[in-house]
């Protein structure tokens, strides 16, 4: 991912319910139990870990048992030290108490409670890229330090592989296109990291590359769902000595759910979305232009997809009157510039939404040159009464305005030539005097109808005028 382009904006759940949620999560709500446990009598080593000799009794009071029981202890305890549950009071005798954090789990606001659970996720996704470290001792060098390359491990590039993973999976989250909070499955969202993307085929070492990435995502999801991050469904343990099956082909959905499928929970889709904004990616979320001027939604929503848009817009509307609202959507939408266009087109979409208060803000338009048209066509639709024609030159310049929006927001999609290929047959000295239109974008659409339409004679004439209409406007 570029963090130079916005992603898909995402629908959070409201701050109390994934407050609830975090509080609910198995990881965090064992690190709080040990925290209010951890008393003078408790001893940690000077990596702050319990000591050997604590974990039994750390297993006991969160319920575990079995051979991992003593390592989920150790881990719940890490999470409590890293998130400020426990605090190490005397490093040299190893002694410990509650920290400040916990108090915020019970009296904190839901802010406070994800504060904490974000420290957790960051402990869990560091240890998450951490692989199976046994033998270490015998892979420490003199110094104490770890020989990174006899282990064959890059922490870095491990930690840039999950993190490109995660990324992936809340692209695919957000996106309308995407899955949405269905499961993904773990060989496409492995192979979405590893496949090129101009390879029509991968080959059999890229497969195998897959393969492996599919047996780490599958350690590596399976910590992370404890933490409340994704819902996972892990790869069949049938499969895993099957050498020579290809992860990449299935017989059916059912062969495709025994190799894993994975989810980002609503908790999950919040803190990729915490750090993403962390590290500089431009993050939205539904809801973040509430507050903001009509003029920053209707740019702001250019980026959109149509259903955020919608949501988004929902959201503002929601915020004002009716009349205020209608009267702040037009006066934003007025502009000469390149993205005028497409703001008189989502504030078109906006006026929408609104109800019959808003007429009195349609009507006070009516003769502006730039909104005139889209004021028409609300109080038509509308049944109003009075609503005066549009004079020849207005429905001219709304055609022009129309097509321009729609050429920003979708570039040359199949409505668009539907759209030119009507306009041309409906009117057989359409390009004669679309040219002389007083739009900005005049050339610019007239050399898309010329792009766009099948039949070459009609597509020369569109080229024609739109050579006229740059010599209009001096370009």
């Amino acid at each position: 991912m570029s963090d130079s382009a916005p992603l898909p904006p995402v629908r959070l759940r409201p701050e109390a319910e994934l407050a609830h949620a975090a509080l609910s999560t198995p990881l965090l709500s064992r690190a709080a139990r040990l925290a209010r446990w951890a008393g003078p009598e408790t001893r940690v080593d000077t990596g702050g870990s319990l000591v050997e000799e604590q974990l039994p009794a750390a297993a006991a009071l969160l319920g575990l048992d079995g051979l991992d029981a003593a390592a989920e202890a150790a881990e719940a305890w890490r999470v409590a030290v890293d998130a400020g549950l426990v605090e190490i009071t005397d490093e040299e005798t190893g002694t410990v108490a509650p920290g400040d954090a916990l108090a915020l789990l019970t009296g904190g606001s839901p802010q406070d409670v994800l504060g904490v659970w974000l420290a957790a996720l960051e402990t869990v996704l560091e240890d998450a890229s951490v692989p199976d470290l046994d033998g270490l001792v015998d892979a420490l060098e003199e110094g104490g330090e770890i020989d990174f390359a006899s282990l064959d491990w890059d922490p870095e590039a491990e930690a840039e592989f999950l993190d490109g993973v995660l990324g992936n999976l809340y692209l695919l989250s957000a996106s309308e296109d995407g899955p949405g909070e269905s499961p993904v499955p773990l060989p496409a969202l492995a192979a979405s990291v590893i496949v090129p993307g101009d390879m029509d085929e991968p080959t059999d070492a890229v497969l195998e590359q897959v393969s492996d990435a599919m047996m780490r995502l599958d350690d590596q999801f399976r910590l992370l769902e404890p933490v409340g991050a994704v819902e996972y469904e892990p790869v069949d343990e049938a499969l895993m000595g099957d050498a020579d099956t290809e992860p990449a082909a299935f017989a059916d959905e059912d062969d495709i759910s025994r190799y894993g499928m994975v989810r980002l929970t609503p908790l999950g889709v919040y803190g990729m979305r915490a750090r993403l904004l962390e590290a500089g990616f431009e993050a939205p979320a539904v809801g973040d232009l509430a507050d903001k001027g009509a003029d920053v939604l209707l740019d702001g929503t250019a980026a959109f997809g149509p259903q955020a848009a919608l949501a988004e817009t929902e959201r503002w509307l929601a915020e004002r009157e009716p009349l205020a609202a209608a009267r702040e959507l037009l006066a934003a939408a007025r502009g000469v510039d390149m993205g005028a266009p497409l703001r008189r087109l989502h504030c078109q979409q906006a006026l929408s939404l609104v109800g019959p208060e808003a007429e009195p803000a349609l009507r006070e338009v009516l003769d502006d040159p730039e909104l005139g048209g889209l004021a028409r066509v609300w109080l038509s639709e509308r049944g109003a009464a009075d609503v005066p024609p549009p004079t020849e030159d207005l429905v001219f310049w709304l055609t022009v305005d129309t097509i321009a929006a729609q050429l920003q927001a979708e570039g040359n999609s199949e409505e668009l030539q539907a759209l030119v290929e009507g306009l041309a047959a409906q009117h057989s000295g359409f390009f004669a005097a679309a040219w002389r239109v007083d739009h900005p974008a005049t050339p610019d659409v007239l050399e898309a109808m010329g792009r766009l339409h099948p039949d070459k004679r009609v597509a020369k004439e569109a080229r024609k005028a739109a050579f006229k209409a740059r010599s209009q406007q001096g370009l």
